[in-house]
């Protein structure tokens, strides 16, 4: 049995994000597209066989580890497993921006749910799988399926969909974005009409757009000034309730070009986008 192993957890996009409606729990209906980033957190998972339990190398600031999604993952993946499972020592490098929009949390638990089922030799499958990391979050399963998808309900419901693989410049403005505010904001638009056919995000992009962009505007005048900033070249969207930005571009050359030259005191990155997940490439490689 292998005694270590790190593992991608990469962000992901929503290159749209409509709300379809309001379920009577209060969730929201959405319909979305998600693709990967080849770009994300790394995760190093190493067994500590004299040590029970699971535990951080190092806490991870401002959560506590009973919050972190991390952790909650590993307890979960415990209880599922029905058998002792060896101790577990978890080193996160963290390259993803906190309440970003990028799914960093949800990518996390999703990278500890397939890695301790590697690790531990438990051979549960991915719906088994995926219907754990629904239990922590609507994002986590897509990042357990790892592929691009058409996402319905709250997130959860995923047709398999496969938009271009172009670059990306995803800026981050300096706020942090509470999510659960912007879904209970008056203004938010609920009624976006429902697609009958999940879409391949090609055509007319003015199609598409996300219905929380407007509301985190309004209230987060450093996003507003960074959308119309990456606008100049080219149509710029806010990614889940932000708060980053991002803009297409069909090549790498040409989004390092407008990543040189944003404005300062915004952080980011140039990444591209990919339809499987690099998590679920590394695990190919490893079988």
């Amino acid at each position: 049995m292998s005694k270590r192993i790190t593992l991608p957890s990469p962000a992901k996009l929503n290159l749209f994000l409509h709300i379809v409606g309001k379920r009577p729990d209060g969730y929201h209906e959405l319909q979305t597209l998600f693709q990967f980033l080849d770009f994300g957190d790394d995760l190093t998972f190493t067994l500590t066989p004299g040590q029970s339990g699971v535990r951080l190398s190092q806490p991870v600031a401002g959560v506590p580890d009973e919050d972190n999604l991390i952790i909650r993952a590993a307890c979960l993946l415990t209880e599922a497993a029905g058998r002792s499972v060896p101790g577990v020592s978890i080193h996160i490098n963290k390259r993803l921006p906190m309440g970003g929009g990028l799914g960093g949390g949800s990518s996390n638990a999703a990278t500890t749910l397939i890695g301790l089922n590697h690790l531990w030799q438990l051979s549960l499958d991915e719906d088994t799988l995926a219907h754990l990391g629904l239990q922590l979050g609507a994002d986590v399963p897509v990042f357990v399926r790892g592929r691009a998808a058409f996402g319905e309900g709250v997130g959860e419901i995923l047709t398999p969909s496969s938009p271009h693989e172009d670059w990306f410049v995803v800026l981050k403005p300096d706020c942090e974005i509470n999510t659960g505010k912007i879904f209970s904001e008056q203004g938010l638009t609920r009624d976006t009409p429902k697609m009958k056919i999940a879409p391949a995000f090609e055509g007319d992009a003015s199609r598409y757009r996300n219905d929380c962009q407007d509301i985190v505007c309004e209230l987060y005048p450093e996003v507003k000034k960074g959308l119309k900033w990456l606008s100049q070249f080219g149509p710029a969207r806010l990614t889940g309730t932000g708060a980053c930005i991002f803009g297409r571009f069909p090549t790498e050359s040409a989004a390092r070009i407008i990543w040189e030259s944003k404005p300062s005191g915004i952080t980011g990155f140039v990444a591209k986008g990919v339809n499987i997940s690099p998590l679920h490439t590394k695990l190919v490689e490893l079988k």
